[in-house]
């Protein structure tokens, strides 16, 4: 791939003081002259109009390409001997109002960045979608890309006659093109926006349509996979959405269309590009059984990248310092629409065990930061799509709602919207407005909240007098020594009694905690619960901890809780504990085999058997490992056996059983189901259940090659595929690492899904012996691997290789030597050092597990 610039923010400010980008006009011609898909390279033409405030003055233009055939400033020649794709192309003398022309070739992608092309392995057709964020819209075109220089764009693509082509606005028209078999399809002016949020899909997709309140709305997905939309349910969503944020926001969606485009070999969950939003085909259209775990994951998702139509499409930030506002804001509003608009009404108990889970973690790594903090570059941006920015910065929002209160919230956004609606807008813009509609002075909670790092802990101090009342309830709040900063929480707590095996809530208080100490005066003389539960309903950030008592009533009674949110903040409160070497990991592993089977929230069923799993890889003594393997196995095939036919909790826990199972009778049961044998009632053994109880069998030496690839020849698709190279990469011999870990570090890049693949199986935990010697070869290789591959598939190599499995003081040795080197960059040096920050953090826990030997 051609190299990109790393656009620092000093550049931004200056050259968005000097332009004013009033017009793009792009033709992109994707055939390969004879009216055919094209390969290797395509040929665009940008045509851009900008204004200069100071006449005479030079600037820059990305243009990432593999070589420019001409370029023209006002009519003369740009000379180009200077251009590389890492410079981008020098402007200079520029006139007060200019006209630019770049005439280039440009790389096809198989990245997932840039315009990334894929061949469908069923029907052999080609698809395109392009992936611009963070700063790659100059692989596609000649552009000034940066988030504040928003522009309004007019396309032009000339694509083999059976395609259809998707944009941001609506196709003008079509005409055939000067090469047999092509034709050219012309799209309207777009509205306003960022060079990152731009889009063009091609392919002969699949399109299904529907009229919505007045919005034209589009699913396509690649014709192979047509039989597996459920467009009804896509669409539902969708129409949900629309109707409630148009109620909350009060300003419309303001364009004709809204299309969602679902491509495979994609690297995230989906990209909100202006009225032509990308998804991740392998994540959210589903080949075969699922749960509604997965489709409360793909409806948060759709309405993720809706709420960015308003935040970060209309409004947008002004420079990368504010993405965590853009992502923390669609990630809070997702799941806020999820729980008041759609069926998935526990949507808040997903984001306390799935995404908040994931900020903890981000959280309290060495590499921490505050959610706001100063981004100099867009490499220092790229890594920063973690779980600070997305899930911590949605926890913040959370806790604002609730400091302000969700009407004076929702009237400040109004007025947000409204005031800086198509332009550029910061935080302090949000704020600003906030603080008029709730009367509140927020700048101290935005400065504790946002510009502080870590996470706070939150005990109970409980006092109960001999008539079984409190005499004291207080308020611990701590927090790490190099992170001392203590916040005002806005929180609730609750107390439960227990009726029968059920948990009641009785009372629920509401109160601000602040300092190393809060006493709850309400609460003496009130009759003592069975549970006090701190964080209530989940409104502020921070990890839990019961007092003594409530500890021993959860333990027992757990699923009594009426409120799976409850429910979901005492299973945290757990693994915190385990994961802070407070509570051994084997008793952890027990109190899931003990609590969850009655579990009836399949999220949180979904989300604490990984943490088990988790747990049993890195938390436990190794030696107690098949023990806890044996007894989760033995507690995921009870639940199956007596969960009903057919439902998603029968599939969650065969999953389980399949993820957990080592011992020799256990695989033969996993033989079975691949052979139709001893199916339990209304388990459909279907095409992804099979790849995972496949790759069950290959990564514990039950199965190999032959069998790998006779199931590929099940399903030769692009899903198959990867399947299959992930089953290859669990075989558990020398020669078969060998070879996987030579495709991983050739000089050529590999395509994004295939990488993924391997990675994904190169390291199993019932193979640490044989993956222990590539220790040394990870170090030896990473430098070269960030050097010469595209930012994401690095960044992947980075958190998939580095070798987490090897949890010694040997890894972290190895580790503290490579960090001891000069010359790394910072974002590299990042990943390493949480790569390690696991392993320092699995070796404390097992030091617990082995008191509880």
């Amino acid at each position: 791939m051609a190299g990109t610039r790393n656009l620092t923010q000093a550049e931004a400010e200056e050259r968005a003081r000097l332009l004013d980008v009033t017009g793009y006009d792009i033709t992109l011609d994707l055939t390969d002259g004879t009216g055919g898909p094209g390969e290797g390279t395509f040929r665009s033409t940008t045509t851009i109009t900008f204004t200069c405030a100071e006449p005479g003055a030079t600037t820059f233009i990305e243009v990432a390409a593999d070589r420019v055939r001409s370029a023209t400033l006002n009519g003369a020649e740009v000379d180009t001997s200077g251009w590389s794709g890492e410079k981008g192309l020098t402007l200079p003398g520029l006139a007060a109002t200019n006209t630019l022309v770049v005439d280039a070739d440009f790389p096809y992608s198989t990245s997932g960045q840039g315009l990334h092309r894929s061949v469908d392995p069923v029907d052999k057709e080609v698809y395109l979608y392009s992936q611009f964020e963070t700063a790659d819209a100059q692989r596609a075109y000649a552009c000034f890309d940066q988030p504040d220089l928003k522009s309004v764009y007019t396309w032009h693509t000339i694509v083999p006659a059976h395609w259809k082509v998707i944009s941001n606005s609506p196709v003008a028209s079509e005409e055939p093109a000067d090469v047999e078999g092509a034709k050219v399809v012309h799209f309207a002016e777009s509205a306003k926006m960022s060079t990152y949020v731009t889009a063009v899909c091609a392919g002969p997709y699949h399109e299904v349509r529907e009229t919505h309140d007045g919005i034209d709305l589009g699913i396509f997905v690649r014709a192979t996979m047509k039989q597996y939309l459920d467009a009804d349910d896509i669409f539902l969503v969708t129409k949900q959405g629309f109707d409630f944020f148009h109620e909350k926001f009060g300003v419309r969606y303001p364009l004709p269309k809204y299309d969602q485009v679902f491509v495979t070999e994609f690297n995230a969950g989906a990209m909100e590009n202006f009225g032509c939003v990308v998804h991740g085909e392998e994540y959210y259209i589903f080949r075969s059984a699922v749960t509604d775990f997965e489709y409360e994951q793909r409806a948060n998702t759709i309405l993720h990248e809706m709420a960015h139509m308003w935040f970060g499409d209309l409004v947008t930030m002004r420079w990368w310092d504010d993405l965590w506002l853009n992502e923390s804001f669609a990630e809070w509003a997702s799941h806020w629409c999820n729980t008041e608009a759609t069926r998935f009404t526990d949507a808040w108990t997903t984001f306390q065990s799935l995404r908040k889970n994931w900020g903890y973690r981000q959280d309290q790594l060495s590499s921490t930061h505050p959610v706001y903090c100063e981004i100099t570059d867009v490499e220092a941006v790229e890594v920063n799509f973690d779980g600070i920015t997305y899930a911590k910065g949605a926890s913040v929002i959370k806790q604002l709602v609730a400091y302000v209160g969700q009407e004076a919230f929702v009237n400040g956004l109004r007025a947000y919207f409204t005031a800086h609606a198509w332009g550029n807008a910061t935080f302090d813009d949000l704020l600003s407005a906030l603080e008029e509609a709730s009367g509140r002075q927020l700048r101290d909670f935005a400065a504790q909240w946002l510009e502080t790092s870590q996470v706070n802990t939150l005990r109970p101090r409980v006092e109960i007098a001999d008539d079984g009342t409190y005499s004291s309830v207080v308020i611990e709040q701590t927090a790490p020594a190099e992170h001392p900063t203590l916040r005002t929480h806005r929180l609730a707590i609750g107390l439960y009694d227990l009726d029968g095996d059920r948990l009641v809530r009785r009372e629920r208080l509401e109160l601000d905690v602040a300092g190393a100490e809060t006493l709850v005066p309400q609460l003496s003389g009130v009759r003592a619960a069975d549970v006090l539960l701190l964080n209530d309903d989940d409104l502020t950030y921070a990890k839990l901890r019961l007092d003594e008592r409530s500890m021993a009533t959860v333990v027992r009674h757990i699923a009594g809780f009426d409120s799976s949110l409850a429910r979901g903040l005492s299973w945290a409160a757990a693994w915190d504990m385990v994961r802070d070497a407070e509570l051994a990991g084997r008793d952890y592993v027990r109190l899931v085999a003990a609590g969850l089977p009655a579990e009836t929230d399949i999220n949180l069923v979904t989300m604490t058997l990984r943490q088990a799993q988790l747990a049993l890889g890195s938390y436990v003594q190794p030696e107690w490992e098949p023990v806890g393997r044996k007894l989760l196995a033995d507690t995921a095939k009870g639940a199956m056996l007596a969960a009903e036919p057919g439902s998603g909790f029968q599939l969650t826990w065969a999953r389980a059983f399949a993820s957990a199972a080592r011992e020799e009778a256990d695989l033969a049961v996993l033989r079975g189901w691949l052979d139709g044998t001893d199916v339990p009632e209304g388990l459909k053994i279907d095409t992804e259940l099979r790849w995972s109880l496949l790759c069950a069998l290959v990564a514990n030496g039950a199965a190999g090659e032959s069998e790998i690839e006779a199931e590929l020849d099940r399903d030769r698709t692009a899903s198959g595929e990867r399947e299959a190279a992930t089953a290859r990469a669990l075989i558990p011999t020398e020669a078969g690492k060998a070879e996987v870990w030579r495709q991983l570090t050739a000089t050529e890049q590999l395509p994004n899904w295939l990488q993924r693949s391997l990675l994904i199986g190169f390291q199993h935990p019932a193979q640490r012996a044989l993956t222990k010697p590539y220790v040394p070869k990870f170090f030896e290789v990473v430098a070269d691997i960030w050097a010469t591959r595209d930012s994401e598939p690095a960044q992947e190599f980075l958190v998939y290789g580095y070798p987490s499995n090897q949890v010694s003081e040997d890894t972290v040795a190895a580790t503290d030597a490579w960090l001891a080197t000069d010359g790394h960059p910072a974002p590299l040096r990042r990943l390493v050092a949480e790569g390690k920050d696991g392993v320092v953090r699995a070796l404390a826990a097992r030091a617990k597990d082995a008191t509880a030997a």
